[in-house]
């Protein structure tokens, strides 16, 4: 059965109702969710860090090892060498021995300027990981000081969020899905999340600008769904400002006088009959 524009509307009501508690339980949290997210992002980032310096430590360690291998293997050579220098047959051998006598010679010492190089960088990356890690237990703790805060706070309203969004997603079933993508969307770009919201005192109840008489009366017949022409949210009925009647005190002292208090009280016709509904 096709429903009618007040059924919608209030409809619209309820689901804004709703909407409009879990934002203020989400308020509640704040950024706390996403701060707690850059941390962890962050600490991510310091361990990759870490990691990768740990790698080339890893690395300059086996070139160190490769060097010092070399280094002994050209030791061996030139022991070799000087020992086939003692045989020689004539000169000509002996000086083609002692060229590569000379050349392991410069082998071993390029190895010891490389080993050399390699110790240094890795004392450099080893300063560079105590600092990097240094920050990382800084930032570990404020991730759990935050991750306590957040847990404490999400404690506290995780029962009311459960209910408030099985009633969310109750109050969706009743709403048709084109008008409900109309909503989402409202909200999505609304600054406070209203995306229905009343006429009072003659405006918008979302964006407080001036409705006319004509438009009031429009949105008072509930023929057609409006929106506000200025910020183009759901305007779901007008709430009426009707003066109370004034109350006259009379004081039994002599001499003293009567006190007169004008009340106003906003009556929404909308809202009752939403409440009438929930009922």
């Amino acid at each position: 059965m096709e429903r009618t524009i007040e059924q919608k509307l209030n409809a619209l009501l309820k689901l804004q109702s709703v909407d409009s508690k879990l934002d203020e339980l989400r308020r509640v949290r704040g950024d706390l969710p996403n701060e707690v997210q850059d941390l962890e992002d962050e600490i991510i980032g310091f361990q990759t860090r870490i990691n990768n310096f740990n790698n080339d430590v890893h690395s300059f360690e086996s070139d160190i090892e490769s060097r010092k291998h070399r280094k002994k293997d050209a030791e061996k050579l030139i022991q070799k060498y000087k020992e086939q220098q003692n045989n020689v047959r004539n000169n000509r051998e002996f000086e083609s021995l002692s060229k590569e006598v000379e050349a392991e010679e410069l082998e071993m010492q390029i190895c010891d300027k490389k080993i050399k190089e390699a110790q240094d960088k890795i004392n450099r990356k080893q300063d560079d990981i105590a600092k990097v890690d240094k920050v990382l237990v800084e930032r570990q703790k404020d991730l759990d000081a935050k991750k306590e805060e957040l847990n404490n706070i999400l404690a506290e309203s995780e029962n009311d969020e459960q209910k408030l969004l099985k009633d969310r997603e109750k109050q969706t079933k009743n709403i048709e899905d084109r008008l409900l993508r109309s909503y989402d969307k409202i909200r999505d770009n609304s600054i406070n999340g209203l995306a229905v919201v009343m006429v009072k005192r003659d405006a918008c109840g979302g964006c407080f600008n001036i409705v006319p008489p004509q438009r009031q009366a429009d949105i008072r017949e509930k023929k057609k769904i409006i929106v506000c022409e200025h910020c183009g949210r759901i305007l779901a009925g007008v709430e009426e400002v009707a003066p109370v009647e004034e109350k006259k005190a009379r004081g039994r002292k002599i001499g003293s006088t009567n006190k007169k208090d004008e009340v106003v009280a906003t009556v929404s016709s909308f809202t009752d009959i939403a409440a009438a509904d929930l009922s």
